[in-house]
């Protein structure tokens, strides 16, 4: 059995509820059994692998198709858009995820000094496959969910050793960016919780700069390269998502709900939704309330 095949069975039987993901001790386990309409999210640094079936991810204008055996690393939290595009109740869709600590990086990065690596240029997502090293890790961290007190004691020692898989693979010049302090993925970072804790609000971009210790020039340069769009476009992406997910259980509530995420007009919140999810706030929402969905 591979390392790869042991992971699909641990999956299976560790995962909840079909299209419901589980968190399990720090480790998301997912089964779905259907294709999924593509629904956004805002995710934090996590690593992704998908074992088995198909998804794809939208960040911006890059799309990423994730096939058995592609591993995705986030580094920084990104508003992404995805949906289940192969499974099936004979052959379900099956992932696992872990999330990332930076403080774990930065720790490996002075003991262990890893290759030198050049400077990451792209988004602050990136996919590629997992090596046999990488899958042996994973495959023995989910084994230790049958023993929750070895579990204990090992589990953050498996955990240490997939950051540092990391570190050594196609990923290592955006893992080591998550772990320095003064790298442009932290200023970045430093800005989407700004923009996060005021989100539902009118922002002005020279404060934010202000307020992170950077010119307005350097961190639209930098924001759009990890996160593929501005700081604004990141708020909008931001109110239209968690719109969009309080929609699906309150389809009759629009007005409501594009107030509370920060839109005094409704006739611009319904203009942004559709011009966003391609129909107009109630409309999407009844759609979806029939279809299948899943959070990344």
């Amino acid at each position: 059995m591979t390392h790869l095949d042991e992971l699909r069975r641990l999956v299976v039987r560790h995962a909840g509820p079909y299209g419901r993901p589980l968190w399990n001790a720090g480790v998301l386990l997912f089964a779905g059994d259907r294709v999924t309409e593509p629904m956004g999210t805002v995710t934090e640094p996590v690593l992704t692998l998908v074992a088995q079936g198909a998804k794809r991810t939208m960040l911006g204008d890059h799309v990423f198709e994730h096939g058995p055996g592609t591993i995705s690393v986030v580094t920084v939290d990104l508003p992404l858009t995805g949906h289940i595009t192969e499974a099936s109740p004979s052959k379900l869709f099956l992932a696992l995820g872990l999330k990332l600590e930076p403080a774990t990086i930065a720790q490996l990065l002075v003991e262990g000094a890893p290759s030198p690596v050049k400077q990451h240029e792209g988004p602050g997502m990136a996919l590629s496959v997992a090596d046999d090293k990488l899958l042996d890790a994973l495959v023995r961290l989910v084994r230790l969910l049958d023993e929750p007190r070895d579990l204990r004691v090992l589990g953050p020692s498996v955990r240490r050793e997939i950051h540092w898989r990391l570190l050594n693979s196609a990923q290592a010049a955006l893992m080591r960016q998550a772990g320095t302090a003064d790298s442009r993925l932290a200023l970045v970072a430093s800005a989407i919780k700004w923009i996060k804790d005021r989100y539902d609000r009118v922002i002005r971009i020279d404060d934010l700069a202000a307020d992170i210790g950077t010119s307005v020039s350097t961190l639209n340069r930098h924001f759009r390269t990890v996160t593929a769009m501005s700081p604004l476009q990141y708020q909008k992406q931001i109110r239209l998502q968690r719109a969009r997910a309080a929609l699906v259980s309150a389809p009759h509530d629009v007005a409501a709900v594009g107030h509370s995420v920060g839109y005094d007009n409704p006739s611009q919140f319904s203009r942004e939704y559709r011009r966003m999810f391609g129909a107009p706030p109630g409309q999407d929402a009844a759609r979806l309330q029939g279809a299948s969905i899943v959070q990344e």
